[in-house]
């Protein structure tokens, strides 16, 4: 069932067009991940979504209402996690919990918010004491504190170490699998690809990709070969041995500018092999999302169509806002 609808939308500051004719859904029960450069008009979407912003032109819908008209409505069905701000310094992390849980009739418990977040031995630290994950953390659970059909995430692992990230993600999946309409916005494009159901790619202004991570990683060719291995390989005669030119692009991960055919491989390993190099990351002929990302956001030249289901549109218009 979609929960999001957005058609046609228009956003402007000014003369600025910061958001051109967008439209997308998101569907309840998924993970809707909105991905674009800084100025791409993700945030400037989102806060027409959550009733913060009115829209120049077009219409969007959330759970079947106008999120400005009708904001009243919407709120206690809306769960929205800013990246910062929002929470007094000076407030303990149990404090938080319980005002934001005071605020919903069909709510979570204050301790099952922190317990969500991993942070109930920290109920009684204030906000300024607690680590930039920690607040990232706390400033979701209370995102979650009413038990929303729907629910904006604004870069929710930003800060977050290791440990954190992976209670997070579970937690975001697990939200979906309960039902809820939960859309993301990040720039951890490695993130998005393992926890997104479906990906929307804005730059400026305008939809350029729609479609699952497999979708979009498939609608792009390529023929090339990825691996990881210790820095510094003889990459001439590397690439003397295979015919075909070998790149260090970054300290230990390089690229093969050839066709990834079982043969080239097998000459690839046997290099290695001879020489004692052990191999990482193989990537033969597969894109990854942040491959995709890069190359329909490129600003030098226009996006690669893909297939249906992986909608691409190759309009550029003046730069926008976010």
């Amino acid at each position: 069932m979609t929960a999001v609808e957005v058609r046609d939308l228009v956003v402007r500051y000014g003369d600025l067009v910061a958001v051109d004719h967008l439209s997308f859904t998101a569907a309840a029960g998924a993970i809707t991940a909105v991905l674009g450069p800084n100025g791409a008009g993700k945030t400037s979407t989102i806060e027409v979504l959550e009733g913060f912003r009115k829209p120049a032109g077009g219409e969007v819908s959330v759970l079947g209402l106008d999120p400005a008209a009708q904001h009243a409505q919407l709120v206690p069905l809306m769960g929205v996690m800013l990246q910062q701000g929002g929470i007094y310094p000076g407030i303990r992390a149990a404090e938080a919990a319980s005002l934001f849980c005071a605020h919903y009739g069909h709510r979570r418990r204050p301790e099952d918010v922190l317990a969500a977040v991993g942070l109930t031995e920290r109920a009684r630290t204030t906000w300024r004491q607690l680590s930039g994950g920690e607040q990232q953390r706390l400033s979701l659970g209370l995102a979650l504190a009413g038990r929303p059909e729907v629910v904006f995430l604004d870069e929710p692992t930003a800060s977050v170490d290791v440990a954190g990230r992976q209670q997070v993600r579970s937690l975001i999946r697990s939200l979906g699998d309960e039902g809820c309409c939960v859309v993301v916005t990040t720039h951890e494009l490695e993130e998005a690809e393992r926890l997104a159901d479906r990906v929307i790619i804005i730059d400026r202004g305008h939809l350029v990709a729609d479609g699952t991570p497999g979708e979009l990683t498939r609608s792009i060719t390529v023929e090339e070969i990825r691996f990881g291995a210790p820095r510094g390989l003889d990459v001439a005669g590397l690439g003397a041995t295979l015919g075909m030119m070998v790149t260090e692009v970054s300290p230990g991960e390089y690229l093969v500018d050839g066709r990834p055919d079982p043969a080239t491989i097998a000459e690839l390993t046997a290099w290695l092999a001879e020489r004692n190099l052990p191999l990482a990351d193989l990537r033969a002929g597969r894109k990854r999302l942040e491959d995709v990302y890069l190359a329909l956001t490129r600003r030098d030249e226009e996006p690669t169509a893909g297939p249906a289901g992986a909608v691409t549109r190759g309009r550029r218009h003046r730069s926008s806002r976010s």
